[in-house]
């Protein structure tokens, strides 16, 4: 799976697709919805979607596909391959969420929460199959949320095509854990490639799971957050696990209007620039001031 166009932008939501079977253009498919990647605080979400002909349903049953997370990673990649060199009835189409896009929609003026993303990515990759001229007549999803409300939703908006909401639809249907191979290799090779802009030094890859109740993912939120400019890119700031350390290790803000007492106050504002005060420790300028070319002066 080629990634490039995610390596060379992280920052928002990249769309990957194999070309479409020209079969599935002529006769009625099936397309399965699923997702990887929800949980974790580290990396992005990955929705992918992932068709055949009804008439090659079987076929596809034959590869053997099943919920991606029973099997191995070299099993899941594997697969995937199968499925490629299957392209004349198999297609796909994904799309990789950022952890920075996650976590601006959750935090922003308008909530938009993680499971109305999950929503809506999923039908705009619904749509994406429909544009290109695949004659999608059934859709299966594994849930978000409540899968009546999520199914009426769906069934709303795509009103001629028979739409089916279940939960462990990856284990139920084969097309749907087809598209959680999919969904699965991209993350796992998109966690693997991540291109940091931050210039973090002498970076530790080993940081666990990813998920927030792993120690080895804790260590590494907390070895890795700066006092100022908080979390790398590569963290989704708005899991709680994220914001319990951004107040435990960065520094507090005041605003004129807060009330004043005996609290702490901030600290010097040359701790920045000078590494000194109680969290030194040695680390590259951050690329905030990297970007502008500005430099440490310690005489003027």
């Amino acid at each position: 799976m080629d990634l490039s166009e995610l390596e060379r932008d992280n920052t928002g939501c990249c769309r990957l697709s194999s070309p479409v079977p020209a079969v599935c253009r002529k006769e009625p498919c099936v397309l399965g919805v699923d997702e990887a990647g929800r949980g974790p605080v580290l990396g992005p979400m990955v929705y992918a979607i992932c068709y055949c002909p009804l008439s090659r349903l079987a076929d596809l049953e034959a590869l053997k596909v099943a919920d991606s997370k029973t099997l191995s990673e070299s099993e899941r990649e594997r697969l995937f391959a199968k499925m490629e060199e299957d392209g004349d009835f198999v297609g796909w189409a994904l799309d990789v969420l950022s952890p920075n896009l996650i976590s601006t929609s959750m935090l922003g003026r308008v909530k938009y929460n993680l499971n109305s993303l999950s929503h809506d990515t999923a039908t705009g990759l619904v749509q994406y199959a429909l544009d290109q001229g695949v004659q999608v007549s059934q859709v299966f999803v594994d849930t978000v949320g409540t899968p009546e409300t999520y199914q009426e939703r769906l069934q709303q908006r795509f009103p001629g095509i028979e739409v089916t909401v279940k939960a462990k639809a990856d284990v139920l249907y084969p097309v749907v854990s087809a598209a959680s191979i999919c969904a699965k290799v991209a993350r796992d090779q998109a966690v693997k490639n991540w291109q940091f802009v931050e210039k973090l030094q002498d970076l530790d890859a080993d940081y666990g799971s990813g998920y927030p109740n792993d120690p080895k993912t804790k260590a590494w939120l907390k070895k890795y957050v700066d006092p100022v400019f908080g979390f790398p890119q590569f963290v989704r700031f708005s899991w709680r696990t994220a914001q319990a350390i951004l107040e435990k290790e960065a520094e507090g803000v005041i605003w004129e209007d807060s009330v004043t007492g005996n609290e702490e106050g901030p600290g010097r504002i040359t701790s920045y620039f000078l590494n000194e005060g109680p969290r030194a420790r040695s680390r590259l300028p951050h690329r905030y001031f990297q970007e502008r070319g500005l430099e440490s002066a310690t005489s003027l």
